[in-house]
Order: structure tokens, then sequence, then C-alpha cells
């Protein structure tokens, strides 16, 4: 193949679509107010999936993690431009269990963004609420 046009597809790519996603998502929208940068200590769940606003997802390529502080979500580095690392606290989500056509979910969203949905398999959403430990959410709904 060409190796221009590899390039120009790489730059686009890059430069246009991931931007795209991530405002289409609401992943910019969230970036504003939970952007984290420091090395977050606590459990962690390579390779995850998730959904967020108009059903975009992010399949196979999340990091998710918890730990008594809050909620960490990081995009597979290949895939890192415009979506930066997001952390946050416990006391701005909210959660609420869900049942889809086909499976069950949990929805998580967040005080300072809450028209963006992170939406998880509920057995994910289980193991970050265990590993959350007793704490308290913002609210939650529908859940056992």
């Amino acid at each position: 193949m060409n190796l221009e046009l590899i390039l120009i597809v790489v730059f686009l790519v890059l430069v246009v679509i991931f931007p795209l996603i991530g405002r289409i998502s609401g992943w910019s929208a969230l970036a504003n107010f939970y952007r984290f940068s420091g090395e977050f200590q606590g459990e962690r769940w390579r390779f995850q999936s998730a959904e967020m606003r108009w059903r975009i997802g992010y399949n196979n390529c999340l990091t998710i993690g918890a730990n008594e502080s809050g909620l960490y979500i990081s995009l597979f580095f290949l895939f890192r431009f415009n979506h930066p690392n997001l952390f946050i606290p416990w006391n701005e989500v909210t959660l609420d269990a869900k049942k889809g056509f086909l499976y069950k979910y949990l929805e998580f969203r967040f005080l300072q963004a809450p028209m963006i949905p992170f939406r998880v398999s509920e057995r994910l959403g289980q193991r970050i609420m265990q590993s959350a430990g007793p704490m308290r959410f913002g609210k939650e709904e529908g859940l056992r």
C-alpha cells in the first residue's frame, strides 16, 4: 500500500475520529470534571467494555478500576488520544440497575455531568461495587 495514504488515514483517525467519538460519547464532558493524571491504586480490570451516551460502545478497550475512594476509567493507550484517564469520587456517582433486552447491566451517572451514562455488565458492576467496599453512592436505585 501507499505509505502516504496510510499516514493520512492514521492522522485522520487520531485527529478527527477519536476526538469526535470522545465528544459524542460524553468522555470529553466527563474529562472536564474528572480528569485524572495520577497513578491509580486499587483493583483494575483490563480489556473491559462499557457503553456511554448515544450507545457509543468502548468494547474490550477499557481498564476499569475501583477502590474505596472512587471509580477509575482508562482507555487502551493506542486509542487514548483525546480520552484522558478519569477518576470519579463515589460521592459524585449515582448507580442504577437496569435490564436490557438480553442482559442486565449497571448504569453509573455522575453529578457534574448527569446526562452522561456509563453502562457496564452486571458482572463487572458487581466487581466494582465489591472493590468499592462499604460506602455509599450519591444515590442507588434498583440495587439489592
